[in-house]
């Protein structure tokens, strides 16, 4: 049986302005913004090529406090392609940075070691990590 990954809850203060940061800057597609009652809104968003969509919201219960989630992990073939976009959207990324070393060889370099990261507006911490080969 396979089980899946397919939404992670990220913790937002401001409903607006998250789901403007995750589809404008990080260029995640809105897959809906659903409105229903006594102030719930669910948006969720889905990073090109992902199989795991984010959810940010409003009104879905008590939870973690907004810039609480650390650790969310996306893989790119190319880091410095994506580091490239991520600063030409107006995110604050940090440079490439290599930790560790690959435990054999491998066609790229920063393939496994190569990662960028940023925040989102509230705080929650994300990392890019390249790689560019699944075995």
């Amino acid at each position: 049986m396979n089980w899946t990954l397919e939404v992670v809850v990220v913790p937002v203060s401001d409903v607006d302005r998250a789901k403007a940061f995750y589809a404008d800057q990080l260029g995640f597609h809105v897959d809906h913004d659903t409105r229903g009652h006594d102030g719930l809104r669910i948006v969720q968003l889905t990073p090109p090529g992902s199989g795991c969509s984010v959810v940010i919201g409003q009104g879905m219960g008590p939870g973690m406090a907004p810039g609480s989630l650390r650790g969310l992990q996306l893989v790119v073939p190319d880091i410095h392609k994506a580091h490239a976009q991520l600063v030409e959207r107006g995110v604050q990324v940090s440079d490439v940075q290599v930790l560790g070393e690959n435990p054999g060889p491998v066609a790229e370099p920063l393939d496994n070691v190569g990662f960028v990261f940023f925040n989102d507006p509230d705080g929650n911490g994300w990392a890019v990590q390249q790689i560019s080969l699944r075995g």
